[in-house]
């Protein structure tokens, strides 16, 4: 009776955040799952930035959101601008594919298979507390992060950005054949 109850207690903002949660899940698990299967390499890094871009996502729910910043600055911005940086100075062609051996597949489904199943039964089992986990204190009441992110996003906001004239310079300066 009490779990009725509290379902009925609980706001329109409780079901959005779920629904949030449950979008950027998908979104980060499709989009692995893209980032593996995939054998063309741009195809591959977009997957790459759904997936980092949907766990970005998931930080901004739990209101870390120094962390998600961080996560869309430095792995989002900085591994794909040097993914894409490789692509343009390697001489082959940004849509060539590439075929891993059939061994290497098979070890790969292998090993994600024993992660999804452990991932499914610890999550099935009961034995973390989730709730317990989630009304924490979140990161981002904390004074010193607070400051760390806004120094983040002002004073050494160049550096991270200084990437893109970087790939811009070197897609100039890039001879034709």
């Amino acid at each position: 009776m009490d779990s009725v109850a509290a379902e009925q207690g609980r706001s329109l903002k409780d079901h959005m955040d779920d629904l949030a949660f449950y979008i950027f899940a998908a979104i980060s698990v499709a989009s692995a799952f893209g980032v593996v299967v995939s054998q063309n390499i741009v195809r591959t890094a977009l997957f790459l930035l759904g997936t980092l871009g949907g766990v970005a996502g998931l930080y901004f729910l739990l209101d870390a959101n120094l962390i998600a910043v961080i996560q869309l600055i430095v792995y989002a911005g900085g591994t794909l601008i040097l993914i894409v940086f490789g692509i343009m100075l390697t001489s082959k062609s940004p849509w060539a594919e590439f075929k891993p051996p059939k061994s290497q597949i098979v070890l790969a489904a292998f090993v994600g298979l024993l992660m999804f199943i452990g991932i499914t039964s610890l999550t099935l089992s009961g034995e973390v507390n989730w709730a317990a986990r989630a009304t924490k204190t979140p990161l981002a009441t904390s004074p010193k992060v607070a400051e760390a992110g806004e120094a983040l996003l002002t004073t050494y906001l160049v550096p991270f950005e200084v990437d893109l004239t970087a790939i811009g310079a070197a897609y100039l300066a890039k001879t034709e054949k």
